[in-house]
């Protein structure tokens, strides 16, 4: 399979701080050589510096999702499927305006749904997937090539635990299908049946149980171990039409025995293998596709 690792470098506005270390640190780590080793026809690209180093967060975090969503784009014309290694999670709204997605999957322990109007931190990347719903930022948005706001009953949101008090009052009223790990399959249904096409999977890893694997300094109990997490998504890639990837906020200096690389690999390693598989089985009979 022909694969783009898109690195995006950046925490909060900040090259190579913090988050966006990680993707450098996943790379330096052996994940393009696993995916290769794996059969996989591998490009690496860095999305470098980008825009003005007097912008600030808000500007450059845009910024990034400009670049992003461009260098998804050219991957999709070389017949590359997309994986964005991000520090940040907005970076996701670049990755769905490059797919031209018009569903996501968002596994995190935090919902990233406050508004500018919610929001008790003023932390941009706590307000990602309440911008790729389109329920903020539209000025900013706007500048991202080919995006388009994900309607929320196209969302499943998976072990998202720690809500501020704004989220869990949004959550009341929007039809965000919510799920656990374990169940997220079946729940996946919904998505189906909601019309989606194009589903972008955005994969924080700090939602992964703490105790069992710890990707930044974010903790909250509960969440998934690797395998299951693995599991889920392996599962989710064979019921659902994947369209790209996108895996944020490592931070290596949380990761002192240099654990992540290699369950991040592993993780991609199998689930592009049940890509593969669902790919030979449309081409054999595209009624498969139609009947999942």
């Amino acid at each position: 399979m022909k694969i783009a690792l898109i690195l995006a470098p950046y925490d909060s506005g900040h090259f190579h701080g913090g988050f966006g270390q990680g993707p450098e640190a996943l790379i330096s780590g052996g994940l393009s050589e696993a995916l290769t080793y794996a059969g996989h026809d591998v490009s690496v690209e860095d999305i470098g510096k980008v825009g003005d180093e007097q912008q600030r967060e808000i500007a450059t975090g845009f910024a990034v999702c400009s670049a992003v969503a461009n260098a998804v784009r050219q991957a999709r014309e070389q017949d590359r499927f997309p994986i964005v290694l991000a520090g940040n999670c907005l970076t996701t709204a670049g990755s769905i305006g490059g797919e031209d997605s018009d569903a996501i999957v968002w596994a995190d322990q935090h919902g990233d749904l406050n508004t500018p109007e919610t929001s008790v931190s003023g932390f941009l990347d706590g307000m990602a997937l309440a911008t790729v719903l389109g329920l903020c930022w539209h000025g900013m948005t706007k500048g991202i090539p080919g995006f388009r706001a994900i309607e929320p009953s196209r969302c499943l949101l998976i072990d998202a635990r720690d809500l501020d008090p704004g989220e869990r009052e949004l959550l009341k009223t929007l039809p965000i299908i919510r799920s656990e790990c374990a169940d997220a399959v079946a729940a996946s249904a919904k998505l189906k049946a909601a019309g989606a096409q194009r589903v972008h999977m955005h994969l924080d890893l700090d939602v992964h149980n703490p105790r069992k694997l710890q990707a930044n300094r974010y903790v909250s109990e509960g969440g998934p171990a690797p395998e299951q997490l693995r599991q889920m998504a392996c599962s989710l890639a064979g019921a659902l039409p994947i369209s790209g990837l996108t895996l944020s906020a490592y931070d290596p200096l949380f990761d002192a025995e240099d654990e992540v690389p290699p369950i991040v690999g592993r993780l991609l390693t199998e689930l592009l293998e049940t890509l593969e598989g669902r790919k030979a089985e449309v081409r054999q009979d595209p009624k498969v596709e139609a009947n999942r």
